[in-house]
């Protein structure tokens, strides 16, 4: 089957659970699809993540899917009744309409990428939206409940039936959690299954020895949030110094209470003993868990109700073999045996989680035997091999989605469409990405009607969107161009992936600085981030050529050419930001494209192709060869005040006054011809 992920947010580096999951069932064969209604809040990774062979998928900017909303109230595929529904019933902090808009981007891309079922971590937002989306397009859903998402943070627990309702089935991650959700939806009972979270042994191999240092190391890990109790933990440190113990206590984790805690560790003169770490990639914080000899985590409830419920880190030090010191809270005793793993106390009780610290400092060889009995346990209860198992069955009970289970069903996007003329084969085509530096673009004036016309003739081109330009109003002709667009994920997801990659990082970096002519540096860092989204977005995809659709896109292009051994063409457009020498040579590196200066093409000779001649047609269009590589005058630009005129009249009325049918023909045939030498033979292109 071919399984969708939904996330409002993904990925969240406290969140390692969701990442060994997915890990293991692509390494079970399944087939994902991932996509994240929102970006990361942070660059930071975890190295393992670099394992998922599906790439994520981020819904495009809100401004896009505000037009996407308006074509389906015309198109009759928005669910008004239920979000007016759920705006009446729940109120207007549910943001019925947003999960529905969201919902309308999704249900297309599972739809257009055949998934059969879409499993939801979190019964709050995620799963919101993934109601909507079954209301729209049919696709059935599931969902993993963990404990804070439906006790506090989806706040409505007849919304939580009703999800619930709606599921094919609810995972619930403790027995904990399955006997609230029970008693808080009864009426789905029968299809509430516990399901344990587990953890890939492969990265915790089996510890030679456990640590033994000077002076004891006590870790805990997790966000500065009040439920994880640090606040506790410190008062408990304060008081094993007042009764004279050696030890340091490192904290890893970032919050809203930094400061706070900061300051309790400086009022209690703690500072030369506990850190605040901050947060460390996954690997740091193995490491940093191999060289403790105590884990503790004094899980507590805050103010609101909230609490931890099975914490992956417990999970995490009894696969590295540390003895724990944590809370008789929620689904913890149902990891950590009291007296067998580690000790546990009651809630927000200092003094006895003081006592237990002391306890385990006092007795080396108790700290050892947890350790073993921790690591034993999750050898025998929570590897990941295991505990997906009962997933996987859940799964394969969903309905496979057949496309005809709502009158709402979602249509595949114009963009992704059967060709409307002609009479090219889609099955002979391999896909030419476009790349768009930003967009909208008053450089590049007739960009929408470009795709459109290319779109026409058969050419499968794939528009890639790196920046949003929203401080242009939308006309008509952008509003009917969205939808074929694929918008790049925001800088921050940008920044992850580039420092996911540092030695490809430092190698393009270390090429520029050894040509002669170079790109600015700013130029060359955005679009070099680009590159590096771009090839993991294209990596699964047959992308034979890339077309750049300006001269800051050209760098990208390049780079690309490198990395994916793609042909490269470029439009450089009348006033280029790069200096006109780097032009120069970016150019000999293209097949082709389209030049507005003339003094440019004027420079740009050189013997005659010997070979694969472009045909009658499209020779007639091209101005010069550069090393055998066609180049057209670019008839889409207006550089007079006449052809300036005739551009707002073309943008106006959408009628093309300044480039005819004969300029795209002979553009769609050098693209298609760059692409693969063998599709002239066939494809025909309409004329």
């Amino acid at each position: 089957m071919r399984l969708g992920y939904l996330y409002s947010r993904y990925p969240v580096i406290s969140q390692t659970f969701c990442d060994a999951e997915m890990l293991a069932l692509e390494r079970r064969g399944l087939e994902l699809e991932i996509g994240s209604v929102y970006p990361p809040l942070t660059s930071l990774r975890h190295e393992h993540i670099a394992g998922l062979r599906a790439p994520i998928h981020y819904a495009p900017p809100q401004e896009v899917l505000r037009i996407s909303e308006k074509e389906a109230k015309i198109a009759g595929r928005w669910p008004r009744h239920l979000v007016e529904q759920h705006e009446r019933k729940y109120g207007p902090d549910i943001k019925a309409e947003q999960r529905a808009r969201n919902a309308l981007y999704f249900a297309d891309f599972f739809a257009r990428n055949s998934v059969d079922h879409v499993h939801v971590h979190f019964a709050n937002r995620a799963a919101h939206t993934a109601l909507f989306l079954k209301e729209i397009s049919g696709i059935s859903f599931s969902v993993t409940a963990h404990g804070q998402d439906f006790m506090k943070d989806l706040g409505s627990d007849d919304l939580l039936r009703e999800i619930c309702a709606a599921a094919e089935f609810v995972a619930a991650e403790t027995d904990y959690s399955r006997r609230l959700l029970c008693e808080r939806c009864p009426d789905s009972a029968a299809k509430i299954h516990r399901v344990y979270n587990g953890i890939d042994l492969e990265r915790f191999p089996t510890p030679v020895s456990a640590t033994v240092n000077a002076v004891p190391r006590i870790i805990s890990v997790g966000r500065l949030v009040a439920f994880k109790g640090f606040d506790h933990l410190i008062d408990a440190c304060g008081e094993l110094a007042r009764r004279g113990f050696d030890f340091v206590c490192d904290i890893v984790g970032d919050g809203p209470l930094h400061d706070t805690l900061q300051a309790k560790i400086e009022s209690l003169n703690l500072s030369s003993r506990i850190s605040l770490l901050g947060s460390l990639s996954q690997r740091a914080v193995l490491e940093k868990l191999q060289a403790a000899d105590i884990f503790a985590l004094a899980s507590a409830i805050d103010a609101q109700g909230a609490s931890d419920v099975f914490p992956t880190v417990i999970l995490e030090a009894m696969a590295s073999a540390r003895p724990v010191v944590s809370t008789r809270l929620a689904g913890i005793p149902e990891l950590v045996v009291d007296g067998q793993t580690g000790l546990l106390v009651s809630s927000g009780d200092t003094s006895a989680l003081t006592e237990a610290l002391q306890h385990l400092l006092c007795d080396r060889e108790l700290r050892l035997r947890y350790g073993r009995g921790g690591r034993l346990r999750i050898e025998q209860h929570f590897r990941i091999e295991e505990t997906v198992t009962p997933l996987l069955k859940l799964f394969e009970t969903a309905p496979a989605n057949s496309g005809k289970s709502s009158q709402h069903r979602a249509s595949h996007p114009p963009s992704v469409s059967a060709p409307t003329c002609g009479v090219a084969s889609s099955e002979a085509a391999t896909e030419i990405a476009y790349l768009i530096d930003r967009w909208p673009d008053s450089d590049l004036p007739l960009l929408e009607r470009e795709i459109t016309e290319m779109k026409e003739r058969n050419v499968p081109i794939a528009p890639f969107v790196c920046g949003l330009n929203s401080g242009v109003r939308f006309n008509r002709a952008m509003e009917e161009m969205a939808p074929l667009l694929e918008f790049l994920p925001d800088a921050m997801v940008l920044e992850a992936e580039w420092r996911a990659n540092p030695v490809l990082a430092q190698e393009l970096e270390e090429e520029r600085a050894q040509q002669t002519n170079r790109v600015p540096g700013g130029i060359f860092l955005r679009q070099a981030r680009f590159a590096l989204a771009l090839k993991r977005l294209l990596r699964g995809r047959d992308v034979s050529h890339v077309h750049a659709t300006s001269s800051r896109a050209l760098v990208c292009a390049l780079i690309l050419k490198r990395l994916l051994n793609v042909t490269v063409s470029a439009t450089i457009e009348p006033r280029p930001e790069p200096p006109r020498n780097w032009i120069q040579d970016a150019l000999s590196e293209c097949v082709g494209g389209r030049l507005s200066d003339r003094k440019l093409l004027e420079q740009c000779h050189c013997r005659p192709p010997v070979s694969d001649a472009p045909s009658e047609r499209s020779r007639r269009f091209t101005e010069t060869p550069y090393n055998g590589n066609s180049f057209l005058l670019d008839k889409t630009t207006f550089r007079s005040a006449p052809r300036k005129a005739l551009g707002l009249i073309t943008r106006k009325t959408r009628i093309d006054l300044t480039t005819g049918a004969r300029f795209w023909q002979g553009w769609a045939e050098l693209l298609l011809r760059w692409s693969s030498s063998d599709r002239k033979s066939k494809i025909q292109i309409p004329k």
